[in-house]
This record gives structure tokens, sequence and C-alpha cells, in this order.
């Protein structure tokens, strides 16, 4: 997976941090899709490319072949958006624009794939096929330089995540935002002590590198790890083979918990509930919650995103403040900053909520054929438009991660997460299911 880019709280940050540029982005595709509408204009409406469930696939061919100028359409406004955000961070745009170009080209042939009904019917939905297709390239091919350079998974999480923003009702995220907050801080905090204790008391590994564990297997996951290990001062070492557990404890999620699902047959909304739970990062999860449907998908967001994401800053300045008053001799004097509780806030969630509140105040003013009227012309595409990027997201997954390079890391860490899922899993299957389940069952 790609290196995270560390926000340093400059003004620099707007225009060098992907956080922000997923931010400018859906923004800028939410707009954009108010204003054609009420302008009246129809671009926009060229980008929708929704393969119909299909038997035979000479009728997906077909589609196909009516459907190519929207395909175009679909890859150069995509190109130009990321292009321009990868270029200012950094980037050399000739290398991204060759590999976006691929993974353009592999996301339409895997959303047309996942469309069979014959995928559908072994369970093999179109996020899934994206990261098993992917998987399968990265770790039995060598994937081109071109393309591993475009492979940002986290940039397109977040700018689905900003996109997600404009089909929850801003009243909706402060509701269900407090129970979302409740519930997965109780999670969170059982997780964190159990991974902390079994790494420290069981394995007698080094309290800042248990901690580290600890703070990726229960808060968010890879971004939780670096800037948790950052705060406390953890070795390099140990945050590198924290970040690679992880990403293999994720990816085992992304099969464990739809089986466990299936098996107790959870309904959507609870189901993205507890995988918005127990899921290590944003964008494993949404693997497993877009496989389900769009409620399992806004329930998974409530609760990860702003039940857990966002409060990795305080997390950080927390954990800070306990290292240096009841850990760190070597850095006697030094004080944790407030600021930080800023600086390593997910700036992406901004996005999320602005969206959130466009559309809200939009069908607030609206009368019942207006409001129809939203909900189809620019929820809608909105969705569709966010779905593009979630597949971007899978497949970068799946080419990225390579299985045999994460087994070399020892099994202590590996065991003390795991230890620590066997603690999530079951209280965070009680709160979603047994005792919130028809909450967020209501959470259309």
């Amino acid at each position: 997976m790609e290196k995270l880019t560390v926000p340093s709280g400059k003004w620099s940050d707007l225009w060098q941090q992907e956080d922000y540029w997923a931010v400018w982005i859906g923004l800028v595709i939410v707009l954009a899709a108010i204003l054609f509408r009420n302008t009246g204009n129809s671009f926009l409406t060229l980008l929708v490319f929704i393969v119909p469930d299909y038997s035979d696939p000479a009728a997906a061919i077909s589609y196909v072949q009516n459907h190519m100028t929207a395909l175009f359409a679909l890859y150069l406004f995509f190109m130009i958006l990321f292009a321009i955000a990868v270029k200012a961070m950094g980037h050399r745009i000739s290398s991204f624009i060759a590999g976006f170009t691929v993974l353009f080209v592999m996301s339409a042939a895997i959303i047309v794939w996942g469309s069979w009904s014959l995928m559908e019917n072994y369970g093999l939905e179109t996020p899934l096929l994206a990261l098993i297709v992917g998987l399968l390239i990265g770790n039995i091919l060598k994937v081109p330089k071109g393309v591993d350079n475009v492979l940002h998974t986290g940039f397109f999480v977040k700018t689905g995540i900003v996109l997600t923003g404009a089909t929850l009702p801003f009243t909706l995220i402060m509701m269900a935002g407090v129970t979302a907050f409740a519930q997965a801080s109780i999670v969170t905090s059982a997780t964190f002590l159990t991974v902390y204790w079994a790494g420290t008391r069981l394995f007698s590994l080094d309290k800042r590198f248990a901690a580290t564990l600890a703070a990726g297997g229960s808060i968010c996951g890879v971004s939780a790890a670096i800037a948790i290990g950052g705060a406390i001062k953890a070795e390099k070492q140990h945050v590198s083979i924290a970040i690679s557990v992880i990403i293999i404890w994720s990816i085992l999620m992304i099969f464990l918990l739809p089986f466990a699902i299936n098996v107790l047959d959870v309904p959507p909304g609870p189901a993205g509930a507890w995988i918005g739970t127990s899921e290590f990062a944003d964008a494993p999860g949404m693997v497993v919650a877009a496989a389900i449907d769009e409620q399992a998908i806004k329930t998974f967001t409530l609760v990860k995103v702003i039940g857990r994401d966002m409060f990795i800053g305080i997390w950080c300045f927390i954990m800070a403040l306990f290292s240096i008053t009841r850990w760190d001799k070597r850095f006697d004097g030094t004080k944790p900053n407030p600021s930080d509780i800023w600086i390593r806030f997910p700036k992406f969630i901004l996005g999320f909520f602005v969206a959130s509140i466009l559309i809200t105040i939009l069908t607030a003013v609206s009368d019942v054929n207006s409001y129809n009227i939203i909900s189809n012309n620019i929820i809608s595409l909105v969705e569709e438009l966010r779905n593009w990027t979630f597949i971007f997201a899978f497949l970068s997954i799946g080419l990225t991660s390579r299985l045999k390079d994460l087994t070399f890391e020892g099994w202590k860490p590996f065991a003390a997460i795991g230890i620590g899922v066997l603690v999530n899993i079951p209280i965070a299957y009680l709160l979603s299911v047994v005792i919130m389940g028809s909450y967020w069952a209501g959470i259309k």
C-alpha cells in the first residue's frame, strides 16, 4: 500500500496533503452536480455507466459498445481531477496518467464482470471481485512501475467517503454520530487494552511497540499506527512491523467478516455497523460493506468515520501524555502539544460533513417534486461516481498487497492483534446486532 503523507500543520498542507485533496475533489463533484442540475446542463449525466445485471455476456458487450462515450468521458473526468491533485502533491504526472489509464480499464472490466449473474450467484460482488483480481495480479505477476505509482488506496477511499457525505442527511449524521461514537469508543477501548495487555504481558513486547499495535488494531489501522507510533516515540522498525501486521489482519477480516455476517444472517444496517466497529482500516472495511448494499455503506461510514477516525487526534494526545508522564525518561521536559489534535485530525472528514450539509440544505428548501429530482439526478449520480473511486481503491489494495512479504514479521505481534480480534468481534457483534440492531436497521 502507498505511503501515507504526514501532515505538518502548515498552510501548504492545503495543496500537498491527500486528505485535503480528497476534500477538494469530493466537493467539486458535489458542487458540479448541484450547479449542472440547477442550470439544466446535462454534462454530468454523460458520466453514468451502470451495467444492468445480465446472464448472457453478449448483453454486456452490447451495453459497453453503446456506452463507449460515457466510459471515455468518465476516464477523462477522473484522470483530470486526480492528475491535478497528484501533480500538486509532488508526483510525476506522466507515470500517473499511464498507470491510471490501466487502473481505469481494469476497473471498468471488473464493473462489467461483477454484474454477471454468475458472479453474483457465487457471492463475488464487484468490490470483492476487484480485491481478488488485484491480489491475484499483484502476487502472481509483476505490477508495471507506471501502475504501481498510481495506486493511492487511501486517497481514493477518502474521496469516496467525502462523496458518501452527500448521500447522508446532516441531521442523521448528528443523531447517529453520538450512538456511533459511544459504540465505537467501547469497542475501541476494550480492543486497545486487550492488544496492549497481550503484547506486554503474554508476549513481552516493548510497551511502545505494543501500544502502536493496539492503536492500529483498535482505532483506524495504518493511520493510527503511524500517528500513535510517532506520538509515543516508538522505534521506526516497530511502526513498520505494526503496519505490516495490521495490513495482514485487514485482509483476513475482509474474508472473515462477510463469512460471519452470512452465517449469522445479519441484516445490512447492523452488518455495516459491525464492520465499521471491527475492521481495521477504511478501505478494507469499505470492501466488505460495499459488497452488501448501500445501507451497509452508510452505517459502516457512520461508525468507522464518525465514531473512530475523527478522534485519532485526541487518541494521539492522550497516548503522548501517557508516554511522557509514565514511560519516558529520555524526553524529560517535553510536553504533548494540543495542536497535534488538529494536525492529526483526518481532514477528509470535514469534506464528508460539508458535502452532507450542502445536500441537506438543498433538500430542505425543495418541494416534493424537486426533492425527487435531487435524489435521482444529484445524489444517485454522486453515488455512482463514489462507487468508481471505491473500485479504484479495492483494486489498489489487491495490487499493492504482497502476501509473501507480509509473512516475515514474527508471530508475536500477529498473535497480540489476534487476541484483540477475539475480543473485538464478539463485543462489536453484541453492540451492533443484539443491542443496537434495530437502531442500525432503521438507518436508510
